[in-house]
């Protein structure tokens, strides 16, 4: 069994500062840039599912397990079915290159981080202990 020991450093109080602000910015860079990343993610979502359908079209002959259901109330047909794929024959389905922030965890991690900067900048001390530098290390 391993045995983790703690590590007992002290770092420099202006590069702490310096990080902790490079991460705020960035922070607030992705924050504001997400609306943009989602309207581009959702362009090639659409694309991707028009692309599903025309292959789906495309291999219907190869289509197993067909179900159908009928709703009378607004007259549309619902047709489900399975087809067997090998691997990458199918279009690929695009994945997010961004991290989604929920409003409230932004403004959580602004608070924190804005906090942070503030105290140690108001601090005396050159060096940051462990125990400070592990409280603020999470958005290094």
């Amino acid at each position: 069994m391993a045995r983790s020991k703690a590590i007992n450093v002290k770092i420099a109080t202006p590069k702490v500062i310096k990080a902790l602000e490079t991460a705020l910015a960035k922070l607030e860079k992705d924050y504001s840039a997400q609306e943009a990343n989602e309207a581009k993610f959702s362009k090639q979502h659409e694309a991707w599912k028009k692309e599903i359908a025309k292959w789906a079209i495309a291999n219907f002959a190869k289509a197993e397990n067909l179900r159908t259901g009928y709703r009378s109330w607004n007259n549309t047909l619902n047709v489900d079915f399975d087809i067997v794929t090998k691997e990458g024959t199918f279009p690929a389905e695009p994945e997010k290159d961004f991290e989604v922030i929920h409003r409230h965890t932004y403004q959580e991690s602004k608070k924190e981080l804005e906090n942070a900067i503030r105290i140690l900048k108001m601090t005396d001390e050159e060096t940051v202990n462990t125990s400070t530098y592990n409280a603020v290390a999470q958005y290094l």
